[in-house]
């Protein structure tokens, strides 16, 4: 199954017809997902909301439903409603007037490929089924390489995990995770049992910056092992690292056989 990591991106139409197209779409009331369950409610309806946006189904322009709808909707706070819409805004997807509600950025699909996004989701999004298998986890000691990496001082306490994400129980992600955990009050290794790191991170701890650095590198015999490939073979690597407000939250390394794995964008001169 050939996947595509990343999302793919475009810009809102601009011609007269398209335009016209894209007033009538922006006419009809949105279907609002069904939350995943995962995590506190806000960054569950934070999620819920972005998926049709990132991926296109709300064009630029689209009407969000009323927090008071959204609050009937999913049978929670206002407030709650309100912290996951004020993510959105902040993250540049959508645009609250005054007066008018809130909508769907006009340069919203221009947003940068490298969103973070739950690599479970990505996988039944594409129509994959997902399995997961930590294969190991441990309270880092004495390591300056991987602390260097982090950028925590020997001091700080870290974790160190591996694990491998499969789709139709073919591997398609190694995962390799540093997390600080003065940033992540309750991380250890028992929830990582059951789930990904980046989904429980996602539900539990903010981030206010990433930067992701793609290489292509040999796979080395380790982790050629883990992914079904021959030693050597070319792999595609992201290296992912998260901030909040400056502090080093966690330093993901996320090996692809090359063979699988392609980027996508798709761009247009800005107007």
């Amino acid at each position: 199954m050939r996947t595509s990591i990343l999302n793919r991106s475009s810009i809102a139409p601009s011609s007269a017809t398209d335009s016209a197209t894209s007033r009538r779409r922006t006419s009809r009331v949105p279907t609002v997902p069904a939350l995943d369950g995962q995590g506190p409610i806000w960054q569950q309806i934070r999620r819920a909301l972005a998926h049709p946006i990132v991926s296109g189904v709300w064009p630029p322009g689209t009407r969000i439903p009323t927090e008071a709808s959204l609050t009937r909707t999913f049978r929670t706070s206002r407030m709650t409603v309100g912290k996951a819409m004020q993510t959105l805004a902040n993250e540049g997807l959508v645009h609250r007037r005054r007066k008018v509600g809130t909508v769907v950025a006009e340069r919203a699909l221009e947003r940068p490929v490298f969103e973070i996004w739950d690599i479970a989701d990505l996988i039944a999004r594409n129509g994959g089924i997902y399995q997961y298998r930590l294969l190991e986890c441990r309270k880092l000691e004495d390591d300056p390489e991987r602390r260097e990496m982090l950028g925590v001082s020997s001091r700080t306490p870290a974790l160190w995990m591996r694990c491998l994400h499969l789709c139709d129980e073919k591997p398609f992600q190694l995962e390799e995770r540093l997390i600080n955990m003065d940033a992540a009050p309750g991380i250890t290794c028992q929830p990582l049992d059951t789930q990904g790191p980046g989904r429980w991170l996602l539900a539990h701890v903010p981030w206010t910056d990433a930067e992701h650095k793609i290489s292509a590198r040999q796979a080395p015999d380790e982790i050629a092992t883990h992914l079904k490939v021959r030693p050597h073979d070319a792999c595609l690597v992201v290296d992912r690292r998260t901030w909040n407000h400056g502090a080093p939250v966690t330093h993901a390394r996320l090996w692809h056989p090359g063979t699988s794995h392609n980027l996508v964008g798709h761009f247009k001169p800005s107007r």
